[in-house]
């Protein structure tokens, strides 16, 4: 298996990029990456003990004022000088995150490398158009005008499920705005984090701009969020976890930015091209082997064509071929550990008692059971309040329910306490149109599930978070407004002052 991707060599110097190098963590405790397809260890390295991230905060609030005094051409210069190295080492890149993280080298080649290219390169524009509001005499006696700042030194965690794209998401606008970044990676999956921060400094970005340290959240992560000199937080993972990163940076008053749970709805009305629908929910809920925040995850299909899409989805589930992700033909992989793969099948296991199994359910048998691999699951006959339908389950498993009315389909599509991503289903334009605004996420597609675009935004409703990632609103999350205000009248007693002294 050496030949996937070597990176205990590649990483010998260490799983920490603090001021434009690889060096070790001095926790004095290790940590192991696994394939998650076979079970072996491929990189053993030792964790950022908070010393480290003390370094690396340190490191980017040196670089700070150099990188926020650079031009913006100055900055979208380096950002498309990164966007060629990253396609130049394309394919290094897709091997490192297939071996991380199981994920199929179709997807990693056709959907994890090519975003992120195509990220960097849309930041590497939107780094000339920082716009504030234009300079105007609102008040009559003043010229005001707008700068939108950059915010400092920012302290990014990102989950296993992306680590690329999401290590790209939290690093590039906030670099574009002008700050410079920590990033916690999860310690999963540091190696395209760390190949991105490398790749960054081979293409001529300053030293200490990016810095990646690799340590548990608990110790590393908790750290990074309560550091005083770390002026904004920016998370992506689990909703538990982000309300306690909420917890630590309010206690410096911290910028905050969570994309947080999800637990999308997939609404099929009774007009839909069923064979459409079937195919997306398909896709929708098994991307990413289901470890994904907008996957597809409750379909809700209108009663009169409930038992023909659980049909057809079955069906096409079953043609679904479950392999090794190196191997030509797979489609989907393993999940990231064996303990999400256990934890996956403790929800359908606990579903059988008030629900249907209708394919799926287990693990392969044969050569794939070393691997944390969980066959493609559709569950039917669930109650809404029921824990598969409620909770996030963060693998490859489709929940179908069926609904009467339109109020209805709507009114279950928004029964969750998480609001990040829906789809709905219609030929209808004026049902499509109320659906997606009724819908409670932050994204709605409307007859597709899953698509992203550098140039929209992406993040949540409720308990999905707050903020946005890619897209010029992201730089909402990144930038301070300050208000400059000029006299033109060069008088010395102004006409307002007689509210402190004076009459008129």
């Amino acid at each position: 298996m050496h030949n996937r991707f070597p990176a205990q060599e590649r990483f010998a110097a260490g799983a920490q990029f603090i001021a434009g190098r690889l060096r070790q963590g001095t926790s004095g405790r290790t940590h192991a990456v696994v394939d998650p397809a076979t079970g072996q260890e491929v990189f053993t390295y030792e964790l950022a003990a908070p010393a480290d991230v003390d370094a690396a905060v340190a490191a980017a609030r040196a670089a700070f004022p150099a990188w926020s005094g650079a031009t913006p051409a100055e900055r979208s210069e380096a950002l498309h000088r990164l966007a060629a190295l990253l396609a130049e080492r394309a394919e290094d890149f897709a091997r490192a995150e297939s071996l991380q993280c199981g994920k199929p080298l179709k997807l990693t080649r056709e959907f994890d490398v090519p975003g992120t290219i195509d990220n960097t390169s849309f930041f590497a524009g939107a780094a000339r158009h920082l716009q504030g509001q234009s300079a105007g005499e609102y008040s009559g006696d003043h010229t005001s005008y707008v700068r939108r700042e950059p915010i400092g030194v920012v302290g990014s965690i990102a989950p296993w499920n992306y680590p690329l794209q999401m290590a790209a998401w939290k690093i590039l606008p906030a670099i574009a705005a002008g700050n410079t970044i920590v990033l916690k990676p999860a310690e999963l999956t540091p190696l395209t984090s760390l190949m991105f921060a490398q790749a960054a400094t081979d293409a001529g970005l300053p030293d200490g701009v990016i810095n990646v340290v690799t340590g548990t959240g608990k110790e590393a992560g908790e750290h990074l969020v309560g550091h005083p000199d770390v002026a904004m937080t920016s998370f992506t993972g689990s909703t538990a976890v982000g309300k306690r990163v909420a917890e630590i940076a309010t206690a410096t008053v911290k910028r905050l930015h969570l994309e947080l749970g999800g637990k999308a709805p997939f609404v099929v009305f009774d007009d839909a091209d069923l064979d459409a629908a079937a195919h997306g929910a398909v896709a929708g809920a098994l991307i990413n082997s289901g470890q994904d925040c907008t996957a597809a995850t409750r379909a809700y299909v209108q009663r009169s064509r409930y038992d023909e899409f659980v049909e057809r989805t079955a069906a096409l589930m079953a043609t679904v071929r479950v392999g090794d992700p190196f191997a030509a033909g797979t489609d989907l992989g393993p999940l990231i550990s064996h303990v999400q793969r256990d934890r996956v099948a403790g929800f359908v296991d606990r579903a059988r008692a008030y629900a249907r199994v209708v394919t799926g359910g287990e693990a392969p048998r044969g050569t794939l059971k070393v691997g944390a691999y969980y066959l493609p699951t559709l569950i039917a006959d669930a109650a809404q309040d029921s824990e598969i339908v409620q909770s996030e389950i963060f693998g490859p498993v489709l929940v179908v329910l069926p609904f009467d009315g339109d109020d209805e389909g709507i009114a279950l599509a928004n029964d969750t306490p998480y609001g990040l991503a829906a789809s709905a289903w219609t030929r209808d334009v004026f049902r499509a149109n109320r659906a997606t605004r009724e819908i409670q996420a932050g994204c709605v597609w409307v007859n597709d599930h899953i698509p992203i675009i550098s140039e929209m935004p992406h993040g949540g409703y409720k308990q999905s978070g707050f903020g946005k990632d890619m897209s010029p609103y992201s730089f909402e999350e990144y930038t301070q407004i300050k208000h400059v205000m000029f006299d033109n009248t060069a008088v010395a007693e102004k006409d307002w002052h007689r509210t402190v002294f004076g009459d008129r």
